[in-house]
């Protein structure tokens, strides 16, 4: 069949997503790992904060309510983070790590330093590493009453 008159073929051209860089030269974007005792977050964000790139919790790798925290689910999460961001041109990370904070713990969960080595084994450049979890200068009284919890 003979090609209709006035109509032309178009040639699709190829979409890139992400910033437009240079060959070899490394696009940066933050990574938030908040680390609870219930799950685990790896969130990325350009340099702004402003516009999220990909996140990914523990939760939404594994089943059970429980695994939610381990480091498993965030090592699951972490690969997923890092394949997204590839596919977006971002090559590099830089780290803010947070724990619960405020009134209750400031250690991060077990979760946290799992995503991060799979963030740094899955190809992506890390960056600075900082701990931005929230610790209060005066805080409010803790609840559990004066005497504390008891069994």
């Amino acid at each position: 069949m003979a090609p209709c008159k006035g109509k032309e073929k178009k040639e699709e051209q190829a979409i890139s997503l992400g910033p437009q860089v240079a060959e070899g030269e490394n696009v940066f974007g933050v990574c938030h790992i908040f680390a609870s005792f219930n799950d685990t977050f790896v969130h990325v964000t350009d340099l702004s904060g402003k516009e999220t790139i990909c996140r990914v919790t523990g939760g939404m790798k594994v089943k059970a309510d429980r695994d939610e925290s381990s480091p498993y689910a965030a090592m699951l999460a972490a690969q997923d983070v890092a394949q997204r961001c590839k596919e977006l041109g971002i090559t590099a990370l830089h780290i803010k790590l947070w724990a619960t904070g405020g009134n209750w713990t400031k250690t991060p969960g077990p979760g946290a330093q799992s995503a991060l080595r799979a963030l740094a084994r899955s190809g992506m450049k890390i960056g600075q590493i900082e701990d931005v979890t929230p610790i209060p200068s005066d805080s409010t009284c803790r609840k559990g009453g004066r005497r504390g919890r008891r069994p």
